[in-house]
C-alpha cells in the first residue's frame, strides 16, 4: 500500500493579514478551497496555474474573484503568499 504524502500549510504574515480583509463567506470558501489544496493539489476546483514571469509562484482559485498565490517550500510545504481580488492578487503575488 503507498502511503500519501502529508502536505503543511506555512502561511507568511502578508497572508495572514490579507485573509483579515476578506468578507466572512470568502474566508470560509478560503478554508474550503485549502482543504482541497492539502488532500488534492491536482483538484479542477483549484486551477491551479504558474504565475507568468515568475518560476515558482503559483495562483489558485477561491471564487469567481478571488486567489491566493503559493510557492512550493521544503518537504510537503506549501507556502502562502496571498489572497485577495484576482487582480490585485496576481499584481504582486
Amino acid at each position: 500500500m503507498k502511503l500519501k504524502k502529508v502536505l503543511r500549510l506555512t502561511r507568511t504574515e502578508r497572508f495572514r493579514k490579507s485573509v483579515l480583509d476578506l468578507d466572512q463567506k470568502t474566508q470560509e470558501k478560503l478554508k474550503k478551497q485549502l482543504k482541497i489544496l492539502v488532500s488534492n493539489p491536482r483538484s479542477p476546483s483549484l486551477k491551479i496555474k504558474k504565475i507568468r514571469g515568475t518560476r515558482f509562484i503559483f495562483e489558485a482559485r477561491v471564487n469567481d474573484s478571488y486567489r491566493f498565490t503559493f510557492e512550493y517550500g521544503e518537504k510537503n510545504e506549501i507556502i502562502l503568499r496571498v489572497v485577495g481580488q484576482h487582480n490585485a492578487a496576481l499584481k504582486k503575488p
